[in-house]
Order: structure tokens, then sequence, then C-alpha cells
């Protein structure tokens, strides 16, 4: 009888970890797209563009890294920054970015760093994704990280 019960407990163990597996590996292979978001951990708007950008069929990952430190690598300048930064392919996404801007540079493969929408404007995607909401969206030009206007958004 013991015997039975540890085959029976063996084989639920190994029917739930594979069931796991398949879950995980749905997960990882349900996009194309790498997105590597480094934010604050206790920002809940960074939490409400990441989740966004997951529903929007990217393979959201949130490395555990000091995101100023990234800004900084980066070369994005003070005065464009948002509270959160994106990496994906060759690109930055710095802040609020709207995900028609987003795909719009995948898209078309600009040659710039990256975009940003600097601050925290109210309404912008995670921010209450208000489409009365008006804010500017732009471009940094490399290598001196120039800003140029990109898109408006509303208004």
């Amino acid at each position: 009888m013991e015997g039975m019960m540890s085959l029976k407990r063996r084989a639920f163990m190994c029917l739930a970890a594979t069931g796991a597996i398949a879950a995980f590996m749905r997960r990882a292979s349900a996009s194309q797209v790498r997105m590597d978001i480094y934010k604050d951990p206790s920002c809940s708007c960074c939490e409400a563009w990441a989740r966004a950008m997951a529903d929007a069929d990217f393979n959201v990952v949130v490395p555990n890294e000091d995101f100023m430190a990234i800004k900084s690598k980066l070369g994005i300048p003070e005065k464009m920054q948002g509270c959160h930064t994106a990496v994906v392919e060759d690109y930055f996404f710095e802040g609020h970015v709207p995900l028609e801007a987003l795909e719009k540079v995948l898209n078309e493969k600009p040659q710039f760093a990256g975009l940003a929408v600097p601050g925290m404007p109210v309404g912008s995607l995670g921010m209450g994704n208000d489409p009365k909401a008006a804010y500017e969206v732009f471009s940094l030009n490399k290598p001196d990280m120039k800003p140029s206007l990109y898109m408006r958004i509303g208004g």
C-alpha cells in the first residue's frame, strides 16, 4: 500500500511539474519581442504601463537592476527622463511612451536611440490612459541625445 501511495505521489508531482513547465513555456513564447523594463519596484503607474505592454504581446522582463543607472548608461538626458525605462532591441523607451509610438519605431526602424515622454503626463498610458490626454513624445538622436518632436498625442 505504501509503495502504491509513493507511486501516485511521484506521478502527481511529475504531472504537476509538466503542467508548470508547459504554462511557463506558453508565457515565455507568447511574444516574439522581449522588452526589459527597468523601474522602481513600488511604482504602480510603471506596473500599469508594463501590464499594457504584456497585454500587447511583448515578452516583458523586469530585471532587478538600478533603473537610474540604466538611464545614465543609455545617456538619457535628465530633462527627458520618465519614471521607467524599457529596452527593446536597439531602442529605449523612456517613460509613458504610448504603444502606437513604440510599435511605429519597431516597424520602421528609424536611426535614433529611442523615444521619451518626460515626466509623468496625466492621462498617458499607465497614468490613467485618458483618450483626451495631450502630451508630446520625443525621439533622442544618436550620439548627442538631442531631442526632436516625434509625435503629439491628443490636443
